[in-house]
Order: structure tokens, then sequence, then C-alpha cells
């Protein structure tokens, strides 16, 4: 199984399975890019993998249509059963399996940044396992609230925490330099964070990709999945949390963040 960050628009990244032969990709915003590697390495469109209804995911789909191949197994469009996504041939819920390139991918209800959010998980035989979560968590963030509660989002947070740590995390976005700023105005004590701030810095000035990260370091400098640690219930507090609960906590980051240049 083989793992591709696809870039696209300013800072989008489609991603992109694939066997050698056949691939499937998720959240297509636009198709020129998927377009441009499938025939770099001669690959077979096998299914289009698609977690919430935004422009910026789903925007290539249209035009990615005549590169599906027919009858392939498990092909076709899979996306949430909860949102409006264009032509969808299959819908999926948490608890669903879909079944891409051989290997089984779980599928998590994850709503917060949108209302039908999904995410899908996989393990690859012989490989770290791979978390498909489009803009729900972020390197160092987490996803806008435009259409979920801060109850929902924690909980999809916590339930992405909970995977095993080796697990890739591919999100949809090159927002991490970004978040990790916040995050040290956060947690400004915390050295996993500033050693892992270094690393992507120096990721970027090379012109690489800051992902996929993994939930064991998500874990250790993601403010969004720390709303329980103290040095982050004290800057929550600073920023005026009514009480230390988690789903507070986690409301007064997600609006200080919203508002942080």
């Amino acid at each position: 199984m083989n793992l591709v960050a696809v870039p696209a628009f300013t800072d989008n990244y489609i991603w992109m399975l694939h066997d050698g032969r056949a691939a499937i990709v998720v959240d297509p915003g636009e198709a020129a890019p998927v377009e441009r590697v499938l025939d770099e390495r001669r690959l077979d469109l096998q299914a289009i993998v698609v977690t919430h209804h935004h422009g910026d995911h789903v925007g290539g789909i249209d035009a990615l249509l005549p590169r599906l191949a027919p009858d392939a197994p498990g092909g076709g469009v899979i996306g949430t059963g909860r949102e409006r996504i264009p032509h969808r041939t299959r819908a999926v819920l948490g608890g669903d399996v879909v079944t891409l390139l051989g290997c089984d991918f779980r599928v998590i209800d994850v709503p917060g940044h949108t209302a039908g959010h999904v995410a899908f998980y996989g393990e690859p035989e012989g490989e770290a396992p791979i978390l498909l979560c489009g803009d729900t968590l972020f390197s160092g963030g987490c996803g806008r609230l435009f259409e979920g509660t801060p109850a929902q989002m924690l909980a999809s947070l916590d339930a992405l925490a909970a995977l095993p740590g080796e697990t890739r995390v591919c999100c949809a976005h090159e927002y991490t330099l970004a978040n990790l700023a916040f995050a040290h105005a956060v947690e400004p004590g915390n050295a996993e964070l500033a050693r892992y701030r270094e690393h992507c810095k120096q990721l970027r000035a090379q012109g690489n990709p800051t992902l996929p990260s993994t939930i064991q370091t998500e874990r250790a400098i993601n403010p969004f999945l720390r709303a329980r640690e103290a040095a982050v219930i004290e800057s929550a507090r600073r920023q005026g949390a009514a009480n230390d609960a988690p789903v507070e906590v986690f409301a007064t980051l997600r609006e200080w963040k919203n508002n942080y240049r």
C-alpha cells in the first residue's frame, strides 16, 4: 500500500493510495493533480473516497468520473451518507467497513467540522495503520466548527485519539506550522511540541509535507487532544473558560484559535 500526498490548491492534500496498478483517491477537490499522478505512475483509478461535502474536497469528482475503472471491486464514489456528495454510489456511516485495494477500512463518524463528516481507518498488512480524516484532525489542530458543536467535535477527536499511536494521520491541509504556533501559545512549556515544531519547519524549508503525522505525536503536541491536561486547562482559564470541563476547555481553545493571528 503506497501512500501519496498529492498537493492541490494552495494548501490541500488529496491522499492517494495505490498498489502499483490501481489507486484510490480521497477528497479530490480538483482533478488535474490527480490525473497527473495517475498518468505519471500509470495507475487505474479504482475508487473516490469522500469524508465530507465541502467544495475543496468534492470539486474534482465530475472530471475524474471517466477515469474510474469499470466494475472495479469496491469502486465508485464512496462517501458519508449524511451529506450530499456528488455522484455518490455508496453511502457509508460509522461502523461500516469499506474494502480498498484489499484492505478493510472502518468508517468512523466524526461530526463537528460538518454535520456528517466521516473518517476512514485501515490497517494494511505489515504496515502502520492509516487514518484518512479530512478536516476533523489536523497536525497540531482541528477543523473549524461550521456545522457541529464543541461537544460533538471533542467526542470525534477523542475517538481518533484512541486509535493506535503509530497510526498515520492523513489530514487534508498543510496547516501544520500555523497550528503549531498556536499550540505553542497554549502550551509554551511543552518540550515535545518544541521539538516537533522545529522538525516541521525543516520539512517545509525543504519543500516537503509535514504529513502524515501520527496519533502518538498528536496526543503529545495537539492542544485540541489535550483539553484534560493541566497546562492546557490553565491557558483556557486565562482565555475566559467558565470551568475546567473538557468541553468548555475545548470550546475556549477553538474560539481562541478562530481569532489567533
